[in-house]
Formats: C-alpha cells, sequence, structure tokens
C-alpha cells in the first residue's frame, strides 16, 4: 500500500486533478476579474469578454476605445487584458486642435479656447482696412478651420477736401482775375501713403477769363483707391451796355469795348462832323460817361448854325 499522506490527494476527481495541474498559478480563470476596469476620460469603452467568460475584465477581455466628438484617441484602440494583470497599452483622448491661425495684416483675430475643437475665431482689421472673407471661423472635428482665412484689405478711398473759392471780380479795364488758392492735401485712411495727386482744370495762381471754371483733384493711394473733390471759379466782369458806332463814324474801344473801364473813341467819316462827346467810359455805375454821339453832314451842320444865329 502507498504511503497514508498520499491517500487524500488520489482520492481527487481525476478530471479536477488535471485542470490543477494545467493552470499556472499566475493566470486567471475567464470567468474571474483580472484587470482593472478601464476608465478613459472623454471617451467610451467597449469590451468583449472571451468565450466562456463573464467579467469584461477578465483574462483575455478585448476592449474597444472611442473618442467622444472633438478628442482624438492617443495610443491603441484596442486593448486587451494580459495574463500580468495589465491593459496591453495606456490611452488618453485628447481635445482636437487647429492649427493656429495665421495673423493678417494690417489686421488681427480673437479667439474663444484658443485653436482647439469648437473655439471661435473672430477676424478684426485695422482702421481704414475692409475684412475681406468670413469673419468668424471655427475649429471642426477634422482640426481645420471652417471657411478661408480672412484678409484685410485697402477698400476706402482716400480723402480730400478742396478749397472754398468766392467769386472773382475783374479790376477796372481787366478781363481775367488771379486766382490762387492752397493746394489741398489728400489723407489715406490706411497707410496714410498716396501714390498721385491729379489736378484736372487751371492750376492755382493763372489768370482766369470770365465764366464758371470746373476744378478738380484726384488723389490715388497705394491700393488704387481714388478721392475725388471739386469747385469751381467762378469770375464775373462788370460791363456795360453795348454801344454802337454812329451813323456815318466809327468807334474804336479799349480792352473787351464794354468793360467796367473801357473807352471808346468816335469819328466821323469825311464831311461830317462828330456831335456829342467824342468819348465815352463805362464807369463803376455800369453806365457810359458823356452823351451819345452822332455824325452830321457839315452843311446840314453850317445850316443849322447860321439858323440859330
Amino acid at each position: 500500500m502507498g504511503s497514508p499522506a498520499l491517500r487524500p490527494a488520489l482520492l481527487l476527481p481525476p478530471l479536477l486533478l488535471l485542470l490543477l495541474l494545467r493552470v499556472p498559478p499566475s493566470r486567471g480563470f475567464p470567468d474571474t476579474p483580472w484587470c482593472s476596469p478601464i476608465k478613459v476620460k472623454y471617451g467610451d469603452v467597449y469590451c468583449r469578454a472571451p468565450p466562456g467568460g463573464y467579467y469584461k475584465t477578465a483574462l483575455g477581455t478585448r476592449c474597444d476605445i472611442r473618442c467622444r466628438k472633438g478628442y482624438e484617441l492617443h495610443g491603441s484602440s484596442q486593448l486587451v487584458c494580459q495574463s500580468n494583470k495589465r491593459w496591453s497599452d495606456k490611452v488618453i483622448c485628447k481635445q482636437k486642435r487647429c492649427p493656429t491661425l495665421a495673423m493678417p495684416a494690417n489686421g488681427g483675430f480673437k479667439c474663444v479656447d484658443g485653436a482647439y475643437f469648437n473655439s471661435r475665431c473672430e477676424y478684426y482689421c485695422s482702421p481704414g482696412y475692409t475684412l475681406k472673407g468670413e469673419r468668424t471661423v471655427t475649429c471642426m472635428d477634422n482640426k481645420a478651420w471652417s471657411g478661408q482665412p480672412a484678409s484685410c484689405v485697402d477698400m476706402e478711398p482716400p480723402r480730400i477736401k478742396c478749397p472754398s473759392v468766392k467769386e472773382r471780380i475783374a479790376e477796372p479795364n481787366k478781363l481775367t482775375v488771379r486766382v490762387s488758392w492752397e493746394t489741398p492735401e489728400g489723407r489715406d485712411t490706411a497707410d496714410g501713403i498716396l501714390t498721385d495727386v491729379i489736378l484736372k482744370g487751371l492750376p492755382p495762381g493763372s489768370n482766369f477769363p470770365e465764366g464758371d471754371h470746373k476744378i478738380q483733384y484726384t488723389v490715388y493711394d497705394r491700393a488704387e483707391n481714388k478721392g475725388v473733390c471739386k469747385f469751381r471759379v467762378k469770375v464775373r466782369v462788370r460791363r456795360c451796355g453795348k454801344l454802337n458806332a454812329p451813323e456815318n463814324g466809327y468807334m474804336k474801344c479799349s480792352s473787351d469795348g464794354d468793360n467796367y473801364g473801357a473807352t471808346c473813341e468816335f469819328s466821323c467819316i469825311g464831311g461830317y462832323e462828330l456831335q456829342g462827346s467824342p468819348a465815352r467810359v463805362c464807369q463803376s455805375n455800369l453806365a457810359w460817361s458823356g452823351t451819345e454821339p452822332t455824325c452830321a453832314g457839315m452843311c446840314a451842320a453850317l445850316s443849322l448854325a447860321n439858323s440859330r444865329s
């Protein structure tokens, strides 16, 4: 007979004895909790126990990791519960981040929550510049910004203010007036730089003839926006009523013949004698001096003189 100490072991069922001998002491059963439960912040865990197992942390359990919208997985997307009671990898769900926006020239942007998922950034432009593109962009789930990057463009025309020139009156015996004014200076609201200043009309300091004269200044900035200002120079010549040469006579006038200060001289053809004023001047009250001249035949003039005597 065998030793009495071995008798209890011989009493075990053969199948259970075989199972105990085949399973190492460091291994767990499929229906026994083995690894710690998985918790992933901002993520969801979907586990499948091994065949015949009950617990989703048993040896051989496989777990799929999915991050929530706006987050991305760092690590393996599937974990396995290993014999060392550890999962096959460490994972984390990090918030997605879009690339840093480029700063627009002559402008900038302000963001809420930086460049992370669902963050909104609003563009703005410096004074004198206009925003081109979408004012607000959002960091999307694909780690790209919604819309196209905005830019700041100079679309505002430069400003220019023309002088105010009062009506000018020509001096006596003159038909023009010398008119001067300060050349207007344009101002660009963006960068302050003007490329061209173009004058249409007579320049300041010119002698302006009688009439209504249009003056126009046009300025351009570097973006080829233009600003325009216009004004008028009005010159008036004071005039008396038109005179006519006497019948059978001549009239010779200075200047324009009827303007203030002009002098008209009268004469008669042969055989006729001038009666009345030989010269008349257009006065400041716009009336002619003297009396209207006539040319009388000399015989008639002599008869008239004899009859009077």
